[in-house]
Formats: structure tokens, C-alpha cells, sequence
């Protein structure tokens, strides 16, 4: 998995993030259920 460094202090995290925009809005507005299974 590709990692990409952040900042000054050295901090890592992978280089694919969970895309939020559909869970706080959009039409219609994702599952709450499915936005919880999605994260886990």
C-alpha cells in the first residue's frame, strides 16, 4: 500500500482515503446503516 507523509512530524497514512461527501448530504442522502457498514 502506497503511504504519503503529512506535515513536519513525520506523521504516515495511506494514500486512499474513505470519501465522506455522501455521507453529510447529496440526493438523496446515503443510509445511515450503510454509511456505518461502509466504515468498518
Amino acid at each position: 500500500m502506497q503511504m504519503r507523509v503529512l506535515g513536519k512530524n513525520g506523521l504516515t497514512v495511506s494514500a486512499l482515503g474513505l470519501g465522506c461527501m455522501r455521507m453529510s448530504f447529496g440526493t438523496p442522502p446515503t443510509d445511515k446503516q450503510e454509511m456505518i457498514s461502509c466504515s468498518r
